[in-house]
């Protein structure tokens, strides 16, 4: 299936894991993906693939994801998919928790989505069409302890993709949530193992999940039969939270 063919998909955070497995599975299916990380790539632009191009990004910076944003619509014409991937956690406990690891989280996780949508809405709504999936995180539906910025921080981006999806509903643009629950990741092997086998314990389906599983809900609602649905916070977790 070419689902995606003739669109251009711009994912955050897609250098591994989550967001390369997504910006891998798009571009199987068709489309072409920019591929946004703060790693370096080659080039500015570097061609990937056939479909693919990584550019270097650090979208807590708002004037560098304008320019970012204006350069890809340069170059490919249009954004019809963003997938607002980009994430980092520096756990601690509350009443311990460093300002910089409070500002940091929210700043990449929450901030960086308002900065993307915001720079990619108008060229969207002049189509009147769009497709915005932004990752959230079973987490922040259910709250965690020790993982106060990040539960936040995946809050906020549930709240913020329902009201900007009433925002734009009429323009033909659907916003969408993936809340992933426990997912084999470089990320995820960064908590603390006491925290791993509490989740672990938490899955119905008896296994951790992948990257794969997530790409699979990220590209449905990224797709155009999706098309009736915005609004909406897809948990991809195993049954942890129901």
């Amino acid at each position: 299936m070419l689902e995606f063919e003739g669109q251009v998909a711009l994912i955050t955070g897609a250098a591994r894991g989550i967001g390369k497995s997504i910006a891998d599975r798009i571009e199987s299916r068709g489309g072409l993906t920019v591929r946004a990380d703060f790693r370096e790539w080659d080039e500015k632009i570097a061609k990937l693939g056939q479909l693919s191009y990584g550019i270097r990004l650090d979208v807590t910076n708002p004037d560098q994801v304008k320019k970012a944003v204006k350069q890809v619509v340069e170059e490919f014409g249009n954004i019809d998919i963003l997938v607002n991937n980009a994430g980092i956690t520096r756990d601690g406990l509350l009443v311990r928790m460093k300002d910089e690891d409070w500002g940091a989280v929210l700043s990449t996780n929450l901030d960086a989505v308002f900065y993307m949508s915001r720079e990619v809405l108008p060229g969207m709504m002049k189509k009147r069409y769009g497709r915005i999936v932004n990752i959230s995180s079973v987490v922040g539906q259910m709250g965690n302890p020790g993982q106060g910025n990040y539960v936040a921080s995946k809050a906020g981006v549930i709240g913020l993709t329902k009201s900007v999806a009433r925002e734009v509903a009429s323009r033909g643009i659907t916003v969408n949530a993936v809340a992933p629950g426990y997912i084999a990741t470089k990320m995820s092997e960064e908590m603390n193992e006491k925290a791993k086998e509490q989740l672990e314990k938490m899955i119905p389906l008896g296994r951790v999940g992948t990257s794969d599983d997530i790409a699979n809900g990220v590209c449905f609602l990224a797709s155009k039969e999706a098309g009736y649905i915005t609004g909406q916070v897809l948990g991809i977790n195993g049954g942890m939270y129901m």
